[in-house]
């Protein structure tokens, strides 16, 4: 036990040798708390009806760039909505001018295929060639039943 009762009248105090772990346990338990609110924040929060796919989901890097082509034909990186006539400065900018870096694209399912090929075509012009296309996980649905959904269920479906 931490304490004991002393027999003699001595001022001495005995050691004590067990380790009190309820600092330690109080501490983990803050950092729990702090993972389990901090990590859903870390998912890209612009909602997109993504289309659904079949291919093998490939392993995601430690920090993806996103590239997301709204409903409204707007585009942004990661969380931050970019103009397509600064597309090319901007993501150098946060690629640091790698052009090697993977770029995955999401678009929604009501965005037309053509407007999909001229973000791609944007990416090109910009010297990154490196695209990933980015669905649902699992077989394409018949019709619009899901509703909106955000990154963190999804997977880059095809290069």
């Amino acid at each position: 036990m931490a304490g004991g009762i002393r027999e003699g009248g001595g001022d001495d105090l005995q050691e004590n040798h067990e380790i009190n772990v309820t600092p330690f346990i109080d501490v983990m338990l803050v950092l729990l708390i702090i993972f389990m609110v901090a990590a859903p924040l870390a998912t890209v929060d612009i909602n997109v009806d993504l289309p659904g796919s079949t291919a093998s989901p490939t392993p995601r890097p430690d920090e993806p760039l996103f590239l997301t082509l709204k409903r409204d034909l707007t585009l942004a990186v990661g969380n931050d909505p970019v103009q397509r006539d600064s597309f090319g400065p901007s993501i150098d900018r946060l690629t640091s001018g790698n052009k090697e870096t993977r770029v995955y694209l999401r678009a929604d399912r009501a965005v037309d295929y053509g407007q999909v090929m001229e973000v791609m075509n944007l990416l090109r012009s910009s010297g990154y060639l490196k695209v990933a296309l980015v669905g649902l996980e699992g077989a394409p649905s018949a019709g619009a039943a899901s509703g909106p959904s955000s990154a963190a269920g999804t997977a880059p479906a095809a290069q």
